[in-house]
């Protein structure tokens, strides 16, 4: 694969040009979940109660699946607010 030294380089240059990328990237992502812990906070706890209702008992006379479909509905909202001042 490596035949000579410019190759190796030019192969050093491309891993140090990704590894950039892959950080500036984090830190921008690192940056907008910063900027809204408390969302982010909401979206978590949202998440794990969706998941506890999805393995809850069926038998509650569809009030676990009208539950589970309003935590659905907060997730969207929840999403759409982040997406929204992300993009202010």
């Amino acid at each position: 694969m490596f035949q000579d030294r410019g190759n190796i380089a030019r192969y050093l240059r491309i891993g140090a040009l990704l590894l950039v990328a892959l950080f500036l990237g984090s830190a921008v992502t690192a940056y907008a979940f910063e900027r809204q812990p408390h969302m982010q906070m909401a979206l978590g706890a949202l998440n794990r109660a969706a998941a506890q209702l999805n393995v809850a008992q069926r038998d509650k006379g569809g009030h676990r699946a009208a539950a589970y479909n309003l935590v659905e509905q907060a997730i969207g909202q929840v999403r759409a607010g982040i997406a929204f001042d992300n993009h202010r």
